[in-house]
């Protein structure tokens, strides 16, 4: 199916695209577009305008500052995959980018689209709220940076209000935290039908999941039976009824209570994964 039609501009900087936001009523920001022109052919998006910000090189690039790691919005999953300095302080999300998609997908989707897509069966979400990461919204009034707890609120559905464009991700360097990320992906689409990631430190672990509900939750029960105990008979306690089958989506592929087997079943493997 063709698209509905559209009008089609190519920002130069932020500000240029907060702009071209504002002067379109019902515009979206492309970078990628591996999410939003399917949406689009299938006629479950209409927007008046696409406003390409993939050429923004304000958006682009992975640094280090003041204790965190700064991730531009329109950085690629194939720069995530490759980058040394995340591979050295935060390989949770190499290892997370190595599941999205193909090649094609991988250098042209980029983790600031995949983030605002806020597809439940997405792979980054789990991994957002397992580092506590940040997320920076800019629009014309001024910025606020959001904690990933509390910014995906559903289906598709992110704290991102009309005119804001998420420009940066902040992720908290942990020295000596343990990270992985394990996966059980649809045999076709390759999204998750569960995923899991997990951080440990010292201090105790944080353990996430995504594609089993509406949006990516943190294991909170998990968390507090492993403690900061990761041997294997600890581990195989506290993810046994990992969570509640009543807080997961159930289809054709996984009901909710195989979902709610698969979390404990992966949750275990994405520990073993980061302690080996």
């Amino acid at each position: 199916m063709y698209t509905t039609d559209f009008d089609y501009h190519r920002a130069t900087s932020i500000q240029d695209a907060l702009s071209l936001l504002a002067a379109n009523d019902g515009a979206k920001l492309l970078a990628g577009g591996h999410s939003l022109v399917p949406s689009m052919k299938l006629r479950l998006a209409s927007p008046s305008a696409l406003i390409d910000i993939s050429q923004v090189k304000e958006l682009q690039g992975i640094r280090q500052e003041q204790g965190k790691i700064v991730i531009g919005a329109g950085t690629t999953h194939a720069e995530i995959l490759h980058s040394d300095l995340l591979g050295q302080l935060c390989p949770l999300l190499p290892a997370a980018a190595d599941w999205v998609g193909d090649p094609m997908v991988r250098n042209c989707g980029t983790i600031g689209g995949a983030l605002a897509h806020a597809d439940p069966a997405a792979d980054y979400p789990a991994s957002m709220l397992a580092l506590e990461a940040d997320l920076k919204l800019v629009s014309k009034d001024g910025e606020r940076v959001v904690a990933a707890r509390d910014f995906f609120h559903g289906m598709f559905e992110t704290a991102m209000q009309e005119g804001e464009m998420l420009t940066e991700i902040h992720v908290p360097v942990l020295q000596g935290a343990k990270m992985a990320y394990a996966k059980f992906p649809h045999p076709a689409s390759h999204y998750a039908i569960v995923g899991v990631a997990v951080v440990l430190t010292d201090g105790g672990a944080k353990v996430a999941l995504t594609g089993a509900g509406a949006k990516a939750i943190r294991l909170e029960k998990v968390e507090a039976a492993l403690g900061s105990d990761y041997s294997e008979a600890n581990v195989k306690r506290a993810t046994e009824n990992a969570v509640d089958p009543g807080l997961l989506l159930g289809d054709r592929f996984a009901s909710a209570e195989y979902r709610a087997h698969l979390a404990g079943v992966f949750a275990r493997r994405a520990i073993a994964q980061a302690t080996a």
